[in-house]
């Protein structure tokens, strides 16, 4: 370990201790409140009206933003650990449900824009970067991949091959049903819908309505206003 690697493990020791100290201080007594306000000095920023439940796990706090009016509720992990680099931006009015896993790994951004809502149990994955717009809903259950693992040699373990990391785009006001995967190097244009269970493994353009494995284009929500507007 060099001595960039050896000071950047030791200029955490105090944000484990205090995070593991208030992170299991029950909310309905005064944990939120206390969070919010000792938290300010270990976190990149945290915004006014914040509010964290008891049961959330935070790694490397000085390269997680969190803004205004954001909801962290019970056994949310936010790992940021690994790389001086890596980033998460929670945006103002921002929802992380129960048991969502968000992990920035190896220079990794990942940026959640204004009033997105994210339900239970989803896992939001690097290293490559993953950018979620505003107001975008995504549904329980739901895996957001930014990498792959590399496989072209068979005489080689694949855990020995490394990954690509291309990234992950979901745009503005896009709706990810129950149990959506999406692949890394993956745009989902703004306005888009997602059926339940679908794995998107392509682009999806703006305004559509994708289902099924792969995930395949089957309406678009403009030719619908447009034939609304004739009737």
């Amino acid at each position: 370990m060099n001595s960039k690697q050896s000071f950047f493990r030791r200029k955490h020791l105090p944000e484990n201790l205090l995070t593991n100290l208030l992170g299991n201080i029950p909310t309905r007594v005064v944990g939120s409140n206390l969070r919010n306000l000792l938290y300010r000095d270990i976190f990149a920023r945290i915004g006014n009206s914040v509010y964290i439940e008891d049961g959330v796990k935070f790694l490397n706090t000085s390269c997680i933003d969190i803004g205004n009016e954001v909801k962290i509720l019970h056994g949310v992990s936010i790992n940021a650990n690994g790389h001086p680099n890596n980033r998460v931006y929670l945006g103002d009015k921002v929802t992380l449900e129960r048991g969502i896993d968000i992990r920035a790994m190896k220079d990794t951004h990942i940026h959640i824009d204004e009033g997105t809502f994210i339900g239970p149990y989803v896992c939001l994955a690097g290293p490559g970067n993953i950018k979620i717009g505003k107001w975008c809903l995504i549904a329980a259950h739901v895996g957001i991949f930014a990498n792959n693992h590399i496989f072209d040699d068979p005489t080689e373990i694949i855990e020995n091959q490394g990954v690509s990391r291309k990234g992950i785009v979901i745009e503005d006001d896009c709706w990810l049903g129950h149990a959506v995967t999406v692949l890394d190097g993956v745009t989902i244009g703004k306005g888009s819908v997602i059926g339940a269970g679908a794995v998107v493994t392509k682009d999806i353009p703006p305004f559509s309505i994708a289902v099924g494995v792969p995930a395949k284009v089957v309406k678009s929500r403009k030719a619908k206003e447009v034939l609304s507007s004739k009737d």
